[in-house]
């Protein structure tokens, strides 16, 4: 167990062995001695998105706490977690393998319920897909179903004008160029396309440490390289992708899923889940008329609310 600033109540920070690197985790269970912890709370595994770390679900861990088993990792690439170097350390397959070994360290056999935010939603939404059954309930707050991203990118020319950053982030020289001017164009990045009312001088000392430097972003947009998404550029003729129009049956969501959804949000648009439902054999939305990208930063109450609702 180690020191952590700012870690929420009852919660602490640990270091995990976790499929051949190590995870930098915060949970609210007794500390881990290498085997599952017995908690009586019901477990809910809590996924980040980029370029966020463990803070994204802060605030809502604070209302949830008392009434589950939290525990929520800086993914592979991100903040503390250890970054291997090359895209090919951060495929799907490898980012889903590190949720179920910490799942299966942390809860056992124990069935979880799996939340995701933005690139966390894709990896829940990919767990999903492979080992429904290890998982309880799927909750995702402003992330995007990958068949339905990519066919939105495809038939929406403003999801593929909102996702250009895609290839910004792909570039070989992306790290540097994202960090210097103390990470002037990384802030940039997160406030284009949605207000950061809740992004105050401590939060952003916050994400300067957890960047780091250079070479940890390189890391954190290996998540980009990595992702078969196809984003076509703007005035090029339409890219070959593979995802488009592919099967249903292939990609559904067979457990219980609710979908928190600010519709403010101007990064990943609306019509991105107008088609949610053709996947899903149980699905729940819970709109929130006035939030926006960072809906877990700026209404973390309701959306804690929502998610005791659906669990319970």
């Amino acid at each position: 167990m180690i020191k952590e600033e700012n870690i929420p109540l009852g919660f602490i920070s640990e270091f995990i062995p976790c499929n051949e690197i190590t995870l930098h985790v915060i949970h609210n269970g007794t500390p881990y001695k290498g085997s599952p912890i017995q908690d009586s709370r019901k477990p809910l595994l809590c996924l980040h998105g980029f370029p966020e770390f463990w803070i994204s679900w802060e605030k809502v861990m604070k209302e949830l706490g008392d009434k589950y088993f939290i525990v929520v990792p800086d993914q592979r690439g991100y903040n503390k977690s250890d970054a291997p170097i090359g895209s090919e350390h951060y495929t799907a397959k490898t980012l889903v393998a590190d949720v179920l070994f910490l799942a299966n360290l942390f809860f056992g056999n124990r069935k979880f319920n799996l939340a995701g935010h933005d690139f966390g939603a894709s990896i829940a939404y990919a767990t999903v897909f492979s080992f429904p059954h290890l998982i309880e309930k799927l909750i995702i707050a402003n992330g995007a179903h990958p068949i339905c991203l990519q066919e939105a990118l495809i038939d929406n020319p403003l999801q593929a004008q909102a996702s250009q950053y895609f290839h910004t982030v792909r570039e070989k020289n992306a790290g540097v160029e994202s960090a210097a001017n103390d990470f002037q164009k990384s802030f940039e990045g997160m406030s284009q396309h949605s207000t950061m009312s809740w992004m105050n001088e401590e939060t952003k000392d916050r994400f300067r440490k957890a960047w780091r430097n250079a070479e940890r972003l390189q890391a954190m947009f290996n998540w980009y390289k990595s992702s078969p998404i196809v984003v076509p550029e703007i005035g090029e003729p339409l890219p070959i992708a593979p995802l488009y129009g592919a099967s249903r049956e292939n990609f559904r969501v067979t457990i219980p899923h609710l979908l928190i959804w600010g519709l403010n949000d101007t990064a990943i648009l609306s019509d991105v889940k107008n088609k949610l439902n053709e996947f899903c054999d149980n699905l729940t939305t819970k709109e929130v008329p006035d939030a926006d990208h960072w809906i877990l930063h700026t209404h973390p109450e309701i959306v804690a609310n929502n998610i005791t609702q659906f669990i319970e």
